[in-house]
């Protein structure tokens, strides 16, 4: 399934139906599930492993982003949540995610976003797709796979990550270890902060959110935070940054974000933050694609792609940030 779902992102063409069948989709639906349900809701994971941010349903991108980085298994992963909506094929940006979780689950993992929620995808898109390209019920399948993805992971004791930011109700790491799955995300509370929450360099502390739900927090409850949990960095998604990723207060907190040129307005390039087994980190910044997938510049991943395809430690120092990669 895996190979199908590769190389439906070469015909450069978004088909009226996925090229799984529904009751493939659906026995995917149920083994990620239960993968995700025999895992902690707080991963803790050693390096190296590469970090991705939001990609949203670009799934030519994705494709292209683990032609740069390397396909599972020869590189670890942790995705740091919203991998639907607003693109054009979510359905088979979190089918192909979720095959490599069933097909290696020590190796890659998959954190929850604000958008893997069943209100969210009601508004922003992934309904609507699953609706015209399957069914409603394959909708409400993902939806119960979504309710028990895991909300944060610590890599190597150091270096915090979550999708959106931190959480006043967040006072030790069993808050987050005590979530109980199945769940969806409340209006208010540590799982939704954990989702939708921002940093902000005009916030002292604690504020209001200007999306309309949970806080923006600054650069005090940042150095408080690592202080108290002896970490070096937080690790977060959720924001569009021109550069794929952004720094926050000096360089204890890091936005990334990996949809290139996003919805198509944005012309940003994405980035994935690579930790190495020192704890040194790296950029791999993948730039935004014009070519549509037919033309030769993207047609000449693919011996690459289908080669790798078919193919296949832990050390608690401060992170160290080494020059960006970039094609």
């Amino acid at each position: 399934m895996i190979q199908r779902l590769i190389e439906a992102g070469f015909s450069g063409k978004v088909t009226k139906t996925p090229c799984l069948k529904n009751s493939e989709i659906t026995a995917i639906c149920h083994a990620a599930r239960e993968i995700f349900l025999s895992q902690p809701s707080f991963l803790e994971l050693s390096a190296p492993i590469r970090i991705v941010g939001d990609v949203h349903g670009q799934y030519p991108d994705l494709l292209r982003l683990f032609n740069q980085c390397g396909f599972p298994p020869h590189s670890n992963y942790l995705f740091l949540g919203d991998y639907v909506d607003r693109g054009k094929q979510s359905l088979e940006t979190i089918l192909l995610l979720m095959c490599y979780k069933i097909k290696y689950p020590e190796n890659f993992f998959l954190l929850r976003g604000n958008h893997e929620c069943a209100n969210v995808t009601r508004v922003y898109g992934f309904y609507d797709e699953c609706k015209r390209r399957c069914n409603v019920k394959t909708w409400k399948t993902f939806v119960n796979v979504f309710n028990t993805l895991p909300i944060a992971a610590v890599v190597a004791s150091k270096i915090f990550c979550v999708h959106g930011g931190l959480s006043p109700s967040l006072n030790t790491m069993d808050d987050i270890r005590n979530i109980q799955r199945p769940t969806d995300v409340p209006d208010y509370g540590l799982l939704n902060d954990l989702l939708w929450s921002d940093p902000s360099e005009n916030t002292l502390e604690w504020e209001d959110n200007e999306r309309g739900v949970s806080f923006c927090f600054g650069k005090s409850i940042v150095n408080g935070f690592l202080n108290k949990h002896d970490l070096d960095l937080v690790c977060r998604a959720h924001m569009v940054v021109e550069d794929g990723y952004e720094f926050f207060n000096g360089r204890t907190l890091v936005t990334v974000f990996s949809a290139p040129n996003y919805c198509g307005e944005f012309d940003n390039a994405a980035a994935i933050m690579n930790v190495n087994e020192d704890l040194v980190c790296n950029f791999d910044i993948l730039r935004p694609a014009y070519d549509t997938p037919l033309s030769p510049t993207f047609n000449q991943l693919q011996p690459r792609l289908l080669q790798q395809v078919a193919g296949r430690r832990n050390r608690p120092s401060p992170p160290m940030f080494q020059e960006p990669q970039s094609v």
